[in-house]
């Protein structure tokens, strides 16, 4: 599951995609009273009773209905799939953490990284115990 913040795109990696695990994540993530932009997928279908205002894209018909688009999500999974295609798949036990470090370099794109992992890496040690 994607979803698009005005702090950047945020994914999920979800068990199904059935209606009751992406409520149940949409509550958990989501402010009650937030506007969803969402394809027609039925799995969203219960948001509006969940206190959600919810506003859908047929892409069949059309792909912008006024301000109803959900292109950004769409340019996250394009941007993703050409990085994962690079290494023809990724170990199952590794796709979440892969998937973050990918909305990580999305949402940060524009940035010079180097100086950020920099500040990740201070304070690790290279050799797991120290006496």
């Amino acid at each position: 599951m994607a979803a698009l913040s005005s702090g950047g795109e945020e994914v999920e990696v979800v068990c199904d995609v059935k209606g009751d695990t992406l409520l149940e994540l949409a509550i958990k993530k989501v402010k009650r009273g937030s506007l969803i932009y969402t394809d027609r997928f039925r799995s969203y279908n219960g948001l509006v009773s969940y206190g959600f205002k919810h506003r859908r894209i047929d892409h069949g018909k059309k792909f912008v209905n006024g301000k109803v688009y959900i292109n950004a999500i769409e340019g996250f999974r394009s941007f993703a799939k050409e990085r994962l295609m690079k290494y023809h798949g990724v170990d199952p036990m590794k796709f979440p953490l892969c998937l973050k470090g990918l909305e990580f370099r999305y949402n940060h794109g524009d940035r010079d990284l180097f100086n950020d992992l920099l500040q990740v890496l201070d304070g690790y040690s290279l050799v797991a115990c120290t006496e």
